[in-house]
């Protein structure tokens, strides 16, 4: 009865995504700003954005909490900060906002990682509620908050948020990828102003893609298939400002993966050689004489670049000479291609830590709230918790998954287009969009870095896969995933 009830007050005063939205903010402000108060523990990559930003390590015990405690508090440089920036990353831009609230409302000399969180927050749950809105458009009451119940529980997920407190560049994938995603459905729904939808969702792609640099490829992709988007109006002005847009994003993203510094670039060709091509491999000799290296650095298999005991010194000069500059995309991408069997590993290991939302790695708690070392939170983890125990781990069960969802979406597809209207057909484009994002996700972190912390390099895999399989069910559930939805004539 009182369930009930409730579902008969509900549209009274909240609509589907101020329900959905609403929820996500109750849930995730409990979660990161309630005792013990829920983030992420550092894996030692935080120093790669704190120093350039004007933070720096305040706790005497921060190198024993490595891995398994997470720290709030950090200091503010107060005159001369030497440090350069080491990467370039829009997360940067994030994080001075964050410093200044701080030091406005809070302290200037030390930085309370909750002013970042707050500013997160009310990011995500304004992404969440228009993508909410957008798939339940003319949706049913019932069907809508029934939809807005599963994006909370999935989107309110912990796994998710607990990357608001701490400097892991996955916060800002995680909320740009919802506000991308949600203006190109409601530019697809023609709902709100084209105008403002279209600058949203190249804004977000323009965040997204410079967030890490391992989301390079994101920008290329989102400049190609943002082709659509182009005719979905028949005026001049808007084709031009939309062709221009998608332009910038094709500079951006090949502009991200230039920028990445040689360091970087190093570690990872280390993982991708240690890591990837040598592990499984059946003769690393001669794996290594086939890219022109010497096969006594077949020593160097499965080793990590921060292995405090290493045989080589992976920064020296030989090493440079005799190992680095003997591979790279290109080649290690036709390495795989000749050998579909040791491709095949690779990719099903892949497949094993795509559908982990929260890497195992980390803890959650700070290490006052007296939790042992390395704890996870499982408050509002349920969804996070049944997607790691009960996917398929194979990397055929995602290509089963995208047949099942272009298969479902084809048809409308197919009918839009043959009467050429670009916006009806917009949908399975932007799906597909999604889908080589999370893709581009799984080959860069295997070509890019072998099996080295995949789970959380596989990231923007696990969320696209979440946001498309959550379009489908709200599709399904509002029964119009064969159906072109009537819109009104372009412009």
């Amino acid at each position: 009865m009182m369930f009930s009830s409730v579902m008969r007050m509900l549209p009274r005063y909240l609509s589907p995504a101020a329900f959905a939205a609403a929820g996500v903010l109750l849930i995730t402000a409990a979660a990161l700003f309630l005792q013990p108060y829920i983030g992420m523990a550092d894996n030692g990559d935080f120093f790669r954005i704190l120093y350039s930003n004007g933070l720096y390590f305040n706790d005497p015990n921060y190198n024993s909490q490595y891995l398994g405690f997470f720290v709030k508090n950090y200091g503010i440089f107060q005159y001369y900060n030497e440090n350069g920036a080491t990467l370039f990353s829009s997360q940067s831009l994030f994080i001075k906002v964050a410093i200044f609230f701080n030091q406005i409302f809070h302290d200037s000399q030390n930085f309370d990682i909750r002013y970042q969180a707050w500013m997160y927050l009310i990011l995500y749950v304004a992404a969440v509620y228009l993508l909410v809105e957008a798939i339940t458009w003319k949706m049913s009451k019932k069907a809508g908050y029934l939809v807005a119940a599963i994006a909370i529980f999935i989107l309110g997920d912990t796994g998710y948020t607990a990357y608001f407190n701490s400097f892991y560049s996955e916060s800002i994938v995680l909320i740009m990828t919802v506000f991308m995603f949600a203006s190109g459905l409601l530019l697809y729904r023609k709902k709100y102003n084209d105008y403002v939808m279209l600058s949203l969702f190249i804004v977000s792609a323009i965040a997204l893609t410079t967030s890490k640099q391992q989301n390079a490829p994101v920008g290329i992709i989102i400049a190609v298939l943002g082709f659509f988007l182009i005719y979905i109006r028949k005026k001049r002005t808007y084709r031009i400002v939309t062709l221009l847009s998608l332009i910038i994003m094709l500079g951006v993203g090949v502009g991200t993966y230039v920028l990445i510094p040689k360091e970087f670039v190093n570690i990872n060709k280390y993982h991708a050689m240690t890591r990837g091509v040598l592990l499984d491999s059946t003769n690393p000799e001669k794996t290594l004489e086939s890219f022109g290296i010497d096969k006594q650095y077949a020593m160097l298999n499965g080793s990590l670049y921060y292995d405090p005991y290493a045989s080589v010194d992976v920064d020296s000069e030989l090493l440079e000479k005799s190992f680095y500059s003997k591979y790279g995309f290109g080649s290690i991408f036709t390495y795989y291609a000749a050998h579909p069997d040791q491709a095949g590993k690779m990719l099903n290991q892949a497949a094993h830590d795509g559908f982990t939302i929260r890497p195992k790695a980390m803890g959650n708690y700070e290490q006052s709230s007296g939790k042992p070392f390395g704890a996870q939170t499982v408050f509002f983890s349920g969804y996070s918790l049944l997607k790691d125990a009960l996917s398929p781990k194979t990397f055929g069960f995602i290509i089963l998954w995208m047949l099942i969802v272009v298969g479902l979406y084809m048809p409308s597809f197919v009918s839009a287009m043959r009467t050429w209207r670009w916006r009806v057909a917009l949908r399975l484009p932007l799906i597909m969009m999604m889908i080589l994002m999370g893709l581009s996700g799984i080959f860069v972190s295997i070509i890019g870095a072998g099996d080295a912390d995949l789970s959380k390099h596989e990231f923007l895999f696990t969320l696209t896969f979440d946001l498309v399989s959550l379009l489908t069910v709200g599709d399904l559930l509002g029964k119009r995933l064969w159906s072109n939805e009537a819109v009104e004539a372009d412009e």
